[in-house]
């Protein structure tokens, strides 16, 4: 059975998780450049030479990519019959821990990179997971 997909669901969580990521993101901006092992300076350095489309490309992809995520928490969740706030919670907790921290983990394992960088990036994803389930779970489809 194909569900019925409900835009403003998809757009109204992509948008809550986007702003929460800038949110987070201006919080512990220093503490992620860190964890790369970079600063703001080295970070603009990298940048100088970048057109506006180059630096605002993450953004944008970063936008679209939550669109994606809440189309797929909306399937799951149609597909599970449950379509709850709690539901749509318990399910973004759940794939981020089976799915994305685990990802997440093992990705920055291999370069060595610091864990601290795995930490706030996994936070970032589980906010974002939560929000979106919790928004699609309550507007349904």
């Amino acid at each position: 059975m194909m569900q019925p997909t409900n835009w403003t669901a998809l757009l109204v969580a992509a948008i809550a998780a986007w702003i929460f990521g800038a949110i987070y993101h201006s919080l512990l901006g220093k503490a992620w450049l860190a964890a790369q092992g970079e600063t703001r300076d080295s970070m603009k350095a990298k940048n100088a030479g970048k057109s506006g489309a180059a630096k605002a490309a993450p953004f944008v992809l970063s936008f679209i990519a939550e669109i994606v995520m809440a189309g797929a928490m909306q399937g799951i969740l149609f597909h599970t019959g449950m379509q709850t706030i709690r539901t749509g919670a318990i399910s973004g907790a759940l794939i981020w821990l089976g799915f994305v921290f685990t990802t997440i983990l093992v990705n920055n394992a291999y370069p060595g990179r610091r864990f601290m960088l795995t930490v706030i990036d996994a936070g970032h994803w589980l906010g974002v997971l939560l929000i979106i389930g919790a928004i699609v779970g309550s507007i349904g489809s």
